[in-house]
């Protein structure tokens, strides 16, 4: 063979390398913007199942967090809650904006998770209570990978109130950073009559607290919607 001949083979082989080591850069480019889709929900739900956190208010948060963990905010301070809307559970549609008017308690939960599990029947049960006081109950169900363990959980439970079903935690990242955001599974929040988030615990909810956490926003005429329950 000439040394002509031989050219082009000594060519493609240098070649090799350089395109193996594109293709590498390549696929290594797609992990990294699939890790930094992710990136968001990963930290949410680092510390999801927790039965206890909280966090404190400062700088310009606005809120502040009780000795119980429950963390408030005055009336006029209060953020927007954001679209929360989408398939429920059991297969139907829900639009939490829908509820303006009404206090709703916000409850994250999953079938998965011990402290939810722990905190259910104390849930309906203060729903039966206050659900004719203008008061509606939701959940947002989340990091169950299909709805049939969803379901299931609220059949054992008794839960009659809807859930939104949200595997991925993309409802949860609507929440502004700074404000109260549910950050830990179980977490609850309550949104005011004006669909403004008012008040939010990481923590699973014995039926005493959740009736303490509601407590201030029940009377809509009576000024104590600024959660400080005076």
């Amino acid at each position: 063979m000439s040394a002509a001949s031989r050219a082009p083979l000594r060519s493609n082989r240098s070649n090799r390398p350089n395109r193996t080591l594109r293709v590498g850069i390549a696929a290594r480019a797609r992990r990294r913007a699939a890790l930094t889709t992710g990136a968001a929900a990963v930290v949410l739900l680092a510390t999801a199942c927790g039965s206890g956190g909280t966090s404190g208010g400062g700088g310009d948060t606005g809120f502040v967090t009780g000795a119980d963990g429950i963390s408030t905010v005055d009336k006029g301070e209060r953020a927007d809650a954001p679209d929360l809307s989408g398939k429920t559970v059991d297969g139907g549609q829900l639009d939490v904006d829908d509820y303006k008017g009404k206090v709703v308690v916000l409850n994250v939960w999953g079938s998965w998770c011990p402290p939810c599990r722990a905190e259910a029947k104390n849930f309906e049960t203060v729903y039966q209570d206050v659900k004719d006081q203008g008061v509606q109950f939701v959940g947002i169900n989340t990091r169950d990978t299909s709805t049939g363990p969803a379901r299931a959980f609220e059949k054992e439970f008794g839960v009659s109130y809807p859930s939104l079903y949200d595997p991925t935690g993309k409802l949860m990242l609507r929440f502004a950073k700074g404000t109260l955001n549910p950050q830990a599974i179980p977490s609850t929040l309550i949104i005011d009559r004006d669909g403004k988030v008012a008040a939010r615990t990481l923590q699973a909810l014995s039926e005493e607290k959740l009736r303490k956490m509601l407590a201030p926003h029940l009377d809509a005429g009576s000024g104590k919607t600024d959660g400080s329950g005076k």
